[in-house]
């Protein structure tokens, strides 16, 4: 049994107090319910304080506090994980959102970056030297969250997820103690955070591989929705078969309306929302057999990386109500793509929507083992999410995620990329990370034997 922040005596609370340079948020503050604001808003946690780390000493102390009066601790980043993972009830939420900073090396095409930085914070910031680390697809997504859960985004074709990206870390352990993880330094611990998520540790600083990206041309192209057996079955043969400078992911969506043409709006559609790193004089050839499928609409053109990171931020604000469901799947068989035809066919709400995730190119060329990332042999890591701004459509994005989510999973390769995943227990974990697993809860029971860090897609230390 933890200890709730409530059960405390007073002088230890106001003692730790005095201790962190940052504020430190209780229920009766009026920044209180605020703060514990996530991005999903149909998470609604109640944690007995939020410790606002603004350095590293912080979060020492934070830890340290947490562990002597046995409390249950979260560790918020960017606050974007679905399952509201960096919220907690009744404990302490040490929040890093405070310690921000982008360093970039341009001689060594290096990025160093905070344990509260969220991404479009460092595309900004490397920009304007024409690198870029590989991230995600949302540009308010913490750099610590998607970073220790694998990485998948727009550039992971031609430059692999983000961990294969990630050269160093800076980490405060369960015990209070301050370490560096790279491939020369705690060789162990660094291999367990590239995709095996929160459990070891709170990284304060990660410092990654930057690439020459400046421009992107990139936007999506649309078909009716009952043209996805063609499409999708055409898609999967032409992106394994193109160069890996051409990235897009696959979708079943909705049109929910501004920017695109009023024609479109509320009509549900096959998308593929396409990224190229090629040389633009090759535009024109690189997308003549797309156009040559004949879509509703193509809206594809340069543009600097940031705004393509930004692409959808508009559109999939902080404070919506969300579920998620995902898994990974080798194969775009008939059979799948019925049932894609099907539940694309009654998206419930206009943000709702699915996407497949290309994991071919550089990210399927590391090793099954090489990091905790286990599924590098799929073709796909698919999600499907229910979003609307309305708690009363809770129940109905709800129930249409879990059931397209139960008529795919059979067709799948098993396991899910745990960024795209709620609370679904410790089995599709363990299929998650495969043979990975065992060697996670070793290392886990080697830095975190009591479990501390356990809000998280939890690894168990080995018994």
């Amino acid at each position: 049994m933890t200890t709730k922040v409530k059960e405390l005596e007073q002088s230890a609370i106001e003692a730790f107090v005095t201790q962190i340079r940052g504020n430190v948020i209780f229920p009766n503050d009026p920044a209180y319910n605020e703060t514990r604001k996530v991005y999903n808003a149909m998470i609604n946690k109640h944690p007995g304080m939020f410790v606002m780390c603004v350095d590293v000493a912080d979060v020492i102390y934070a830890v340290n506090f947490g562990r002597e009066n046995n409390l249950l601790v979260a560790v918020r980043g960017g606050g974007h994980n679905g399952g509201g993972l960096g919220l907690c009830e009744d404990g302490m939420v040490i929040d890093l959102s405070g310690i921000k900073f982008v360093q970039v090396d341009v001689q060594n095409s290096t990025v160093r970056v905070g344990g509260g930085n969220l991404w479009g914070e460092v595309d900004h910031a490397t920009h304007p030297f024409g690198l870029a680390v590989p991230a995600g697809i949302i540009s308010t997504t913490g750099v610590g969250g998607l970073t220790l859960g694998g990485g998948v985004g727009y550039l992971s074709r031609k430059y692999g997820l983000t961990i294969d990206n990630l050269l160093e870390a800076d980490m405060v352990l369960a015990d209070g103690s301050f370490v560096t993880v790279n491939k020369d330094q705690n060789q162990d611990l660094f291999w367990a955070i590239r995709g095996g998520g929160g459990n070891f540790g709170i990284v304060t600083s990660f410092k990654f591989k930057a690439h020459p990206v400046k421009t992107i041309i990139g936007g999506p192209t649309l078909w009716p929705i009952e043209q996805i057996d063609e499409i999708m079955k055409w898609y999967h043969e032409f992106l394994n078969n193109s160069s890996e400078d051409l990235n897009g992911f696959i979708a079943t969506m909705v049109i929910p309306g501004p920017p695109f043409p009023e024609a479109l709006h509320h009509k549900m559609f096959c998308g593929i929302v396409w990224s190229y790193l090629g040389d633009p004089a090759k535009q024109e050839e690189v997308f003549k057999p797309i156009l040559e499928k004949n879509p509703i609409f193509h809206h594809v053109g340069e543009m600097p990386y940031p705004s393509m990171q930004t692409l959808f931020d508009g559109m999939l604000p902080p404070g919506l109500q969300w579920y998620w469901r995902g898994d990974y799947f080798k194969e775009l068989g008939s059979e799948v793509r019925a049932k894609h035809l099907e539940f694309g066919s009654k998206i419930p709400t206009p943000l709702s929507q699915m996407h497949l995730y290309p994991i071919s190119g550089a990210a399927s060329r590391v090793g099954e083992e090489e990091t905790p990332w286990g599924h590098r042999d799929a073709k796909y890591a698919g999600v499907y999410v229910g979003v609307d701004p309305d708690p009363a459509n809770a129940e109905k994005i709800t129930k249409w995620c879990k059931d397209y989510w139960e008529a795919l999973h059979p067709y799948s390769s098993g396991g899910t990329y745990l960024n795209f995943i709620q609370d679904e227990g410790q089995e599709r974990i363990k299929a998650s990370y495969k043979k990975n697993y065992e060697r996670l809860t070793k290392i886990k029971k080697s830095y975190d034997p009591n479990n501390f860090f356990r809000v998280n897609q939890n690894i168990l230390p080995a018994d």
